[in-house]
């Protein structure tokens, strides 16, 4: 029993060493960020919840054209002098009972249930354009973090490279100098490109942490050193932009777009509040119906009723019996039903109808105005982004010219140098300047990618591939 226990014991150990492994080593790819975003970012679940919120008041909305039913009771206490449910003026002390159900449903309100049904469902499509709104927003906004920490580790490679590259530099002019064929001046210079680019390794190697970071926060993780993404080989050997200018974004972008979709949305909704104002012009028109009925007792008295059969032939008095007239009874004789239609006519209210119509009017046309300023600003945003992806195309192709001419001068000088024709001083200039080409082509490399991205984003294509 001891070592099967031991062997458990054994076995979840090593379970829970290979799922923690396992946990540690994942590496989420672009679509797996972007997804996790979309379905986990609390915003978005709030944004879900006022969908839902839109349904119940279109729920209410539709309710509006069934009757409403009510039902009541009452228990009261009558003291001295009253009139009775007989009609009869009674002299004592009594309590009694009254129920009634009553029903109305409104049969005209100028249409304004109609439209209130009609601005409810406009709710629901607003709300899921909202949603859509804000999905995309995100979206963007972890590729973009995400292609920082693709840039921020390429950074990291190249500072490596040249930190490789500085160590057999200063290793070999410690040796020239070790043996007097170079000056020690020679070798501070070495050890100052070393230092310089040890510095920018840190400095890069620190970027990538906080990108890292970064993109974790926009998916509203915890922290987590073990946090990383997948390596994407960017291979950018056809840099072309796909359209010739913006005028296609824009066409499909105005027709498409959630964002116009939700502007012009806002003016169906502000002309359907310019009719319900405009309701309150027209009369109401009620269908109403009920029944009712009562108790009463007399205190000190059984509940019986006095009932004149006849009359007596000598005397000529009245014959009187007594029927039992408790709470059944009572209940059932005084049942009464009542139906009726009410009709309201609104003649004047002090100008509150007239200034909530020209309310919605002049609303409606600020919201008229609003869906040409979103589509202003849509125009906008897609000429600038063209204009930035064609700038970043241009900017891409001109470092990609300057890295290559880089590299020749850096060997040409290297070949020099170990040829004793050129200094320690002139290698590492001509070799910064390889190093600020190749960190202008990383920037422009990575800023193509996103601009290009950024037109995707505009026509609805996906920007996670």
């Amino acid at each position: 029993m001891k070592m099967k226990t031991k062997h458990i014991i054994k076995f979840t150990l090593a379970l829970l060493i290979s799922l923690s492994a396992t946990a540690q080593e994942k590496k989420w790819s672009l679509k797996e960020s972007v997804d996790y975003a979309l379905q986990n970012n609390i915003t978005v679940r709030q944004s879900l919840l006022d969908q839902k919120l839109a349904e119940q008041d279109l729920i209410s909305a539709k309710g509006n054209f069934l009757p409403t039913v009510n039902a009541s009771a009452s228990q009261n206490w009558n003291f001295g002098s009253f009139i009775d449910q007989n009609g009869s003026r009674i002299s004592r002390d009594s309590r009694g009972n009254g129920f009634g159900v009553n029903a109305g449903v409104t049969l005209f309100n100028g249409f304004r249930n109609t439209n209130l049904q009609k601005q409810a469902e406009l709710g629901i499509e607003s709300s899921k354009i909202q949603l859509e709104v804000l999905k995309n927003n995100i979206s963007l906004n972890v590729v973009n973090a995400y292609l920082n920490i693709l840039f921020n580790r390429e950074a990291v490679k190249q500072a490596e490279e040249q930190v490789a590259i500085s160590q057999r530099s200063l290793d070999q002019v410690q040796e020239l100098v070790d043996a007097g064929a170079r000056a020690r001046a020679d070798l501070l210079v070495s050890k100052s490109q070393l230092a310089s680019d040890n510095e920018r390794l840190v400095n890069a190697v620190n970027s990538v942490d906080l990108s890292l970071l970064n993109l974790s926060q926009l998916l509203q993780l915890p922290a987590n050193e073990n946090f990383d993404i997948q390596d994407v080989n960017i291979d950018l050997t056809e840099a072309v932009l796909a359209y010739k200018n913006s005028n296609e974004i824009l066409s499909y972008a105005l027709e498409n777009r959630p964002e116009i979709k939700g502007a012009q949305l806002n003016i169906d909704n502000a002309e359907l509040n310019y009719e319900i104002a405009r309701s309150a012009y027209y009369p109401t028109l009620s269908l109403g119906a009920g029944a009712s009925t009562s108790y009463q007792h007399l205190q000190g008295q059984k509940d019986v009723l006095q009932i004149v059969t006849g009359f007596d032939a000598t005397t000529g008095e009245p014959i009187v019996e007594f029927q039992k007239n408790g709470f059944v009874e009572q209940i059932e004789n005084n049942l009464g039903y009542n139906v009726g239609f009410s009709l309201s006519i609104p003649i004047f209210n002090g100008f509150k109808t007239k200034a909530s119509v020209k309310r919605a009017e002049i609303s409606k046309e600020r919201i008229t105005l609003a869906l040409e300023q979103e589509k202003q600003t849509l125009r906008a945003n897609i000429e600038q982004a063209y204009a930035d992806a064609k700038a970043s195309l241009l900017q891409y192709e001109s470092s990609k010219v300057s890295l290559e001419s880089q590299e020749l001068a850096f060997q040409n000088e290297q070949d020099k140098y170990d040829l004793g024709v050129s200094t320690s001083f002139q290698l590492e200039q001509v070799r910064n300047r390889l190093i600020n080409a190749q960190s202008s082509f990383l920037n422009a490399k990575y800023n193509y990618v996103f601009k290009t991205k950024v037109l995707d984003f505009y026509l609805d294509k996906p920007i996670t591939q």
